[in-house]
């Protein structure tokens, strides 16, 4: 999946655009038949839900919240959702899917080059978090407080993410283009780097650094840990 410019990211894992990817993984239990109207809806739901959750936290905000935030009645609730922790699952869900099927969507050929691999992975990562910021900040903020399925679906989805890492590492080092002592330590050293990104906006807009400046430092860092020294 490649994307000339952020303003292309930015439409393409828009709200609604999710929503609708939502919608169709839950069609069987949401009640509105209309797409446009459910799909429409769920955006204002799940808007409402991470501004809620970023001001006073998920566990506290409660349906009646949502409903007066999202413009919709507590019966309106319920016919996207039985309940919070299926709202929460809606979202972790659509975090952990795009990412998975973003990262596994390398251009053909790129497999072939492990250090233009690892590049890609980074720059696609963050040009992701970038466009769904406030999906990857909910989900990282509020994990502490997930219940247990829900927790264990957040990190089982963080694994993942290390793994496909881990897997260009390994091939690196495989055929001698990378010097890893730990290849599994290295993957997940580098999840936090692109976890910054996103958690700690305001302190790279605060120093004006851009998105191509973030990439090119993280991408740096990366390249000289893992490249032969010498």
């Amino acid at each position: 999946m490649n994307f000339a410019g952020q303003r292309q990211w930015t439409a393409a894992f828009s709200t609604e655009a999710l929503c609708a990817r939502i919608l169709d993984r839950h069609r069987d239990t949401v009640r509105v038949q209309k797409p446009h109207v459910a799909v429409a809806n769920l955006a204002r739901i799940i808007e409402a839900t991470l501004k809620l959750s970023n001001k006073q936290g998920f566990h506290a905000t409660s349906l009646r919240d949502l409903a007066q935030a999202s413009g919709l009645s507590m019966g309106g609730l319920y016919s996207y959702f039985d309940n919070k922790t299926t709202l929460l699952s809606m979202i972790l869900g659509e975090v952990s899917t795009t990412v998975s099927e973003v990262l596994r969507a390398a251009p053909e050929g790129t497999a072939d080059d492990p250090l233009g691999h690892l590049k890609w992975l980074i720059e696609t990562h963050i040009r992701l978090t970038e466009a769904m910021q406030p999906w990857f900040v909910f989900a990282y903020m509020e994990a502490k407080s997930f219940p247990a399925a829900e927790r264990r679906m957040a990190v089982d989805s963080e694994a993942a993410t290390e793994e496909i890492f881990a897997a260009v590492l390994r091939q690196g080092v495989a055929i001698g283009k990378f010097a890893i002592a730990d290849i599994e330590l290295t993957a997940s050293l580098i999840k936090p780097l692109l976890q910054d990104w996103y958690v700690k906006r305001a302190k790279y807009r605060k120093r004006s650094t851009s998105v191509e400046q973030y990439t090119d430092a993280v991408t740096g860092i990366v390249a000289a840990t893992v490249l032969p020294r010498g």
